[in-house]
């Protein structure tokens, strides 16, 4: 790309706030659609027959150039035309990348009536934003997975794809969102995509490798210390408890976020009728409850800003250094 870094920032800074404050616009045809449509047509195509782990990795190839290929030749073609005009769609296409807005809206949907004592809706709205079975969740429970899922979604919605859009603009934000949404699609580990989703799933771990860390760091510096542990404690818990999950990146996110407000996550849950247990994470010093929701939104709005904020110093830093 031509060397417009400063321009760069400003679309970044500006799609960041953007969707922070407005979100995607109702009833608005996500690029994510189109990426999951050409996924399913891949997926139709390739998931038969022999070598599945080899046609997986040309599924993911596929996706990857045309995601990135479309995304870049745009943004070229904007600022060919006007800078403004480069930042602009640059800062729209980044925008639409994020999802601050969104999941803190799929969270309150599931708090608002579980605060209310109707259950049996907020069952139904965490079904909406969960894999796993709702319908015999308690509110602990509904707090529970609520929590876990903005806790995760803080890195995949928001802190990883700035973290590509930082380092490569727009285009490696939605480099990004191919191969997240490949991993959400395909990258189950069950007899129909465990071979053909592996190397899908392995570079969506690889792409939140980083940011994950990143993002969980600043859990533990900066989010509110509702337990009230010193900070070497929470850290150490923290680096402890993140190695434990079966996800290696999960865990750094969902350990930092049970740390800091001092509850537990994680344990027992069933999907599709099959149970699963996973670690516990965090000290439980207190029982989980409607109000950890609100607190881990919260946290989400307090670490994005954190990120987008630390990212920009250190790449304006960096480029007036160079």
């Amino acid at each position: 790309m031509v060397n417009l870094i400063p321009a760069h920032f400003i679309a970044i800074a500006i799609g960041f706030f953007l969707d922070r404050l407005i979100g995607d616009p109702p009833k608005w045809p996500h690029p994510v659609r189109w990426i999951g449509t050409l996924i399913t047509q891949l997926t139709t195509r390739f998931n038969k027959g022999k070598n599945r782990t080899l046609k997986g990795a040309i599924t993911l190839i596929i996706t990857v150039i045309v995601v990135f290929s479309i995304v870049f030749v745009l943004v070229e073609f904007a600022y060919s035309l006007h800078l403004l005009v480069g930042i602009a769609i640059e800062s729209l296409l980044i925008a639409v990348g994020l999802a601050q807005k969104s999941l803190r809206d799929a969270a309150m949907d599931v708090y608002n009536p579980l605060i209310a004592g109707e259950i049996s809706d907020a069952r139904t709205k965490l079904s909406w934003i969960v894999g796993r079975d709702t319908d015999k969740l308690d509110e602990s429970e509904i707090s529970r997975a609520t929590i876990e899922t903005v806790s995760e979604n803080i890195a995949d919605g928001v802190t990883s794809p700035l973290f590509w859009a930082f380092l490569f603009g727009a285009p490696g934000l939605w480099l990004y969102k191919a191969v997240n949404t490949l991993d959400s699609m395909i990258g189950y580990k069950d007899e129909r995509y465990e071979k053909f989703g592996k190397f899908s799933a392995r570079a969506d771990d690889l792409l939140n490798f980083i940011p994950a860390r990143i993002t969980g760091l600043l859990l533990i510096l900066y989010a509110p210390n509702k337990s009230q542990l010193p900070f070497l404690k929470r850290f150490s818990g923290w680096l402890k408890d993140a190695r434990r999950h079966p996800s290696p990146n999960s865990g750094y996110l969902e350990a930092a976020t049970a740390w800091q407000l001092g509850v537990s996550l994680g344990g027992k849950a069933t999907y599709r009728g099959r149970n699963s247990e996973r670690p516990k994470l965090g000290p439980a010093l207190v029982p989980l409850d409607a109000t950890h929701i609100k607190a881990s939104i919260f946290e989400l709005h307090v670490i994005s800003f954190f990120f987008w904020f630390i990212g920009t110093v250190l790449g304006v830093m960096i480029y007036a250094i160079t």
